[in-house]
């Protein structure tokens, strides 16, 4: 029972026989077990386990953000609990805060698999799930019934894409019809103009395009939620600058820097084994540490052009203290990962964590928040 902790994620994400995507659903199924029988006594004992062996406790890596309170800047990135089903328990594995989704208005069951590849010379993976879920009301019954059961321990984000039946022309109303649905369940929201694998999709961080979404949802956004944007790394500067200028614009809450990237240049990895084929001719985005560079390129613009007054989150390519520190002086507030929590294990956020206490102490700062776009200064 106790060795939980230590034996059940490589068991099941890097189980040899099992494609990635059966092993990501295999660990999902046991935390959403995990999540239910939280009152029981191996629940109860397992949880305090986990909390023992990944969570990282210091006021120093805490900061208020949008008027939520983050015990450290290090989250959960969408992707990989598309459905909430193991919302209630992700604080137990150290995180500060978890990003759900994305979510769909309507439940759609993705690309054809194989779907989901490691890229292990590139510490990186590609992937074209193509936003599969279970749909936003399944997912607002899931959060209702698990916030029940137990107030939330840390914020909670839902990250919103664009049907795929959807057309282009009506993306603002399927936005806002997921958002009116999950408003009341989480605590920020963000808004997916970026994932490579719904078609079309990029085209909506065009200001044309992007427009009629922003503006919708803001002008139902009654409740004051903090609603971001998460931007592809494959922008240019130009495109950087005209979404800054809406995010301004429509007020909203911050950047989310960055998706994955359509690129292939620098790989390591030439032909996908489980395909067989070469890495150009495979469909999807890669993550991971193909990405690290770029994305805080993109974190060091946006703090560079807003003066740092446009909060950002992180994400890209953060597999130990050091990526996330250099993200952190770069401008950004938060971090989320994915990939890096993968290949490293849930071991990945208690070393990040100590490793930032380090960088402060040897920088001499006082708290996380007093390194934020230190390279700036």
């Amino acid at each position: 029972m106790l060795n939980f902790a230590k034996s059940f994620y490589p068991l099941l994400l890097f189980a040899a026989k099992n494609d990635p995507e059966t092993s990501h659903r295999q660990l999902l199924d046991l935390l959403n077990q995990l999540q239910k029988s939280e009152r029981s006594t191996w629940g109860k004992l397992t949880l305090q386990q986990l909390e023992k062996s990944f969570c990282c406790q210091d006021s120093r890596l805490k900061q208020q953000l949008w008027g939520l309170n983050f015990n450290n800047p290090l989250g959960l990135a969408p992707g990989f609990d598309k459905d909430g089903v193991a919302a209630g328990v992700w604080s137990s594995f150290g995180f500060g805060f978890a990003e759900l989704g994305a979510v769909t208005f309507h439940a759609q069951s993705g690309n054809p698999r194989p779907r989901l590849f490691r890229l292990p010379l590139d510490y990186a993976a590609l992937n074209r799930m193509g936003a599969n879920n279970l749909g936003a009301a399944v997912m607002a019954d899931t959060l209702e019934q698990t916030w029940q059961a137990s107030p939330r321990q840390i914020p909670i984000g839902i990250n919103l894409c664009k049907s795929k039946i959807t057309p282009l022309e009506a993306a603002a109303g399927d936005y806002l019809e997921s958002f009116l649905m999950l408003n009341e369940l989480a605590d920020y929201f963000v808004v997916n103009v970026s994932s490579p694998n719904t078609p079309g999709l990029r085209q909506l961080q065009a200001s044309e395009q992007l427009e009629p979404i922003l503006s919708t949802l803001q002008t139902a956004n009654e409740s004051q939620k903090p609603i971001l944007i998460k931007i592809a790394p494959d922008l240019d500067w130009e495109a950087v600058t005209k979404v800054i200028d809406l995010v301004k614009t429509y007020r909203l809450a911050g950047i989310v820097a960055s998706n994955t990237t359509i690129r292939r240049d620098g790989l390591k990895t030439s032909i996908v084994p489980a395909t067989g084929n070469h890495i150009k001719d495979e469909a999807g985005g890669i993550s991971g540490a193909p990405v690290k560079q770029r994305s805080t390129e993109i974190i060091r613009f946006i703090w560079q052009q807003t003066n740092g007054s446009i909060p950002i989150i992180g994400v890209g390519g953060i597999f130990n203290a050091e990526d996330a520190w250099e993200k952190i002086i770069a401008g950004a507030s938060l971090l989320q990962v994915y990939t890096g929590w993968v290949y490293e294990g849930p071991w990945l956020v208690p070393n990040v964590l100590n490793g930032l206490l380090t960088k402060l102490n040897r920088y001499n700062l006082p708290d996380i928040s007093a390194a934020v776009g230190l390279e700036h200064r």
